[in-house]
Formats: C-alpha cells, sequence, structure tokens
C-alpha cells in the first residue's frame, strides 16, 4: 500500500510573452487535473516545491495563489459554511528543497494519505526568470510540473524516503549555491556552481540509493528502472558508474536545464509498465539527495 501517482503533466512556455513561474505552475496543474477528470475542488491538499519565481518574492505561499488560481476551494480547510456544515477546504503550502523538492512533497503528501489526513493531493512546481534584470544568467529552462496523488491499498506505490548528505557545509556551499542580494536598487539572483558539483551530487545520490534499497530489502537487479534529477547528462553518467548499471537504465529528463520540475518530467517522459519497481533519485544543493522506491500501479 502506499501512495500513488495517477497523473503527471508538464507546461512550457508559450512563444510569446514573459515567461511566469506562477502561470507555469497553474498551467500544469490545470492541465494534471483536466485530464485526470479530477476537479479542483476535490483536492485537499496542494504542495508547490518550485523555487525561482515572479520578482524574487518570498511571500506569500506560492501554493496559495496556485490554489486560489485553479479553484481549489479558497475556504478555511477546517471551517464551516453558512449552514454550519463542514466546509471542503483546501490546505496548501510550499517546501523549498531545490532538485529534491518533488521528492521532498510527494514524501509529505505520503504522510497525509497514509494517516487519511486527505484523499486527493497534488504536487506543483514550477521555475522561471524572476524577471528582467532580477537575475544574473538564470540558468535554468522555464518548466512546470504538476502530480496529481492518491492512495492504494494494494500492492503499489511509493516507498519511504531515504536522505544523504555529504556533511561538509562549508564544501557543499562551494559546489552549488543561488543568493540573491541587493543592487542597483533591486533584489538580484546569483548563481555559482563547481565543475564537480555533478560528481558530489552524484556521490550524495548513490548514497541515498543504496540506503533505500536497504532499507527496503529489495536488491538493484530488481529495480527496472531509476529515474533520476538534475537532468544533466555528466550526473547520470556518474550515478549510472557509482551504481553500477547501464547508463540506459537511469532516466532524466529531456531537458537538461529543467531544476525543480526534473523529477517529474523524467518520470513523465519514461512510462513503465505496471508492476515496475522504479526507483526515485534526486540530489542537489545541500548537497543533499533522495531516494524511495516506487512501484508502478496498472492504468485506470
Amino acid at each position: 500500500m502506499g501512495t500513488v501517482i495517477d497523473r503527471v503533466d508538464i507546461a512550457h512556455p508559450g512563444l510569446r510573452g514573459r515567461h511566469s513561474a506562477l502561470h507555469l505552475a497553474v498551467a500544469a496543474a490545470k492541465g494534471c487535473l483536466r485530464q485526470a477528470g479530477c476537479r479542483p475542488h476535490e483536492l485537499d491538499l496542494v504542495v508547490n516545491a518550485g523555487i525561482y519565481r515572479d520578482k524574487n518574492l518570498g511571500e506569500p505561499a506560492l501554493a496559495a495563489l496556485i490554489q486560489d488560481d485553479i479553484g481549489a476551494n479558497p475556504e478555511d480547510p477546517h471551517g464551516s459554511d453558512a449552514h454550519g456544515n463542514d466546509a471542503h477546504g483546501t490546505f496548501s503550502f510550499d517546501v523549498a528543497n531545490g532538485v529534491c523538492g518533488v521528492l521532498t512533497a510527494l514524501q509529505i503528501v505520503d504522510g497525509f494519505l497514509r494517516t487519511r489526513t486527505v484523499r486527493r493531493a497534488l504536487v506543483v512546481t514550477s521555475d522561471a526568470d524572476p524577471g528582467h534584470g532580477m537575475s544574473e544568467h538564470f540558468p535554468f529552462s522555464a518548466t512546470g510540473a504538476a502530480m496529481l496523488c492518491g492512495w492504494t491499498d494494494d500492492d503499489y506505490g511509493l516507498s519511504g524516503v531515504s536522505w544523504a548528505n555529504a556533511g561538509d557545509a562549508l564544501d557543499d556551499l562551494e559546489t552549488s549555491a543561488a543568493t540573491v542580494g541587493f543592487a542597483d536598487g533591486r533584489n538580484v539572483l546569483r548563481f555559482r556552481q563547481s565543475a564537480d558539483a555533478d560528481d558530489r551530487f552524484a556521490a550524495v545520490a548513490a548514497d541515498a540509493a543504496r540506503d533505500c534499497l536497504e532499507q527496503q530489502g529489495v536488491p538493484l537487479a530488481d529495480v527496472d528502472l531509476i529515474v533520476a534529477a538534475p537532468a544533466r547528462p555528466h550526473y547520470r553518467e556518474a550515478l549510472s558508474a557509482l551504481l553500477g548499471v547501464p547508463p540506459e537504465k537511469v532516466c532524466v529528463a529531456d531537458d537538461h536545464r529543467m531544476h525543480t520540475a526534473a523529477l517529474a518530467a523524467a518520470f513523465e517522459q519514461h512510462a513503465a509498465r505496471a508492476g515496475s519497481q522504479i526507483l526515485f533519485v534526486a540530489a542537489g544543493a545541500g548537497v543533499v539527495a533522495g531516494a524511495a522506491l516506487y512501484r508502478q500501479p496498472p492504468a485506470h
């Protein structure tokens, strides 16, 4: 039994207009709900894992804006309507864990679903250049993603998530970092990343993967597919080498410049047959990595 991913949708910007993180998240969410035949008011929980947003704003939580734009119960989740009946609100909040954000959100969603606190949950994420003059050399593709989740009592779904970190905070800051500083009357986003970042990400990701497999009592040979993020080719090659598997067994998103949407896109782009054992592995700044097994349920 466990959390199952009923539908994944990816949103890309149109050819015209500024790329908005909010608009991309909303587009992915609406497409996901429409294709799954799920109405927005059926959602009990919305978790947003995006990082880079319009105008570098930290507040309000983007999840609340997404919830409002898709029409998912803006009332108090624990309140009552005008007639004194219990209202069906939707709880929404942000999590911030970079490339690992989607896996973090799935872990949180699994906790809510496992306790039967919610029945339907939506994980959303998006990143986009915050705006003209508000970042230096923005390195990520504007992308949104949404994953509709539910629960099954059958032998499918998500395992517990295993986490690992490099354990050296000073080195980790040099490996990969993004900072916002005040310049020319505005907040400017700046990035830096070391030449060996992918190797360091892969090393921690391999540790998380091995720990996950040990915790779940599953040999690597029984894993049909490794769905990994970030999507960069060298990270994929390094991870496959450390795990001792062919590179083609490690699947990443087609666009190597995706950020928080990379894990969802890799899963959506490399569909597996029912019953397949999939290993989710994500690594990012921290240096931190997470891994979880997922058994693909039959198509509805």
